[in-house]
């Protein structure tokens, strides 16, 4: 199990990966809007999205879990 962790403080623009989803590493998951810049968040492994934390909108802190991949 592998948790995907926020780098820095922003709001989720957009979500591009939900529970369930197969992905590769380097996928993007989700985009982070942070001062004005998107930010994608990738998948750091190959595998299986078990959980999704977050929902466009949210904002979220650094260092909070946004995704679970096993």
């Amino acid at each position: 199990m592998t948790e995907v962790k926020a780098e820095l403080v922003g709001n989720v623009w957009k979500v591009e990966a939900h529970a369930g989803d197969q992905v590769q590493a380097d996928d993007v998951l989700l985009v982070l809007e942070s001062m004005k810049m998107e930010i994608p968040v990738m998948a750091p492994v190959s595998g299986t999205v078990r959980e999704l934390r977050v929902k466009e909108q949210d904002v979220v802190k650094e260092g909070q879990v946004l995704a679970v991949i096993d």
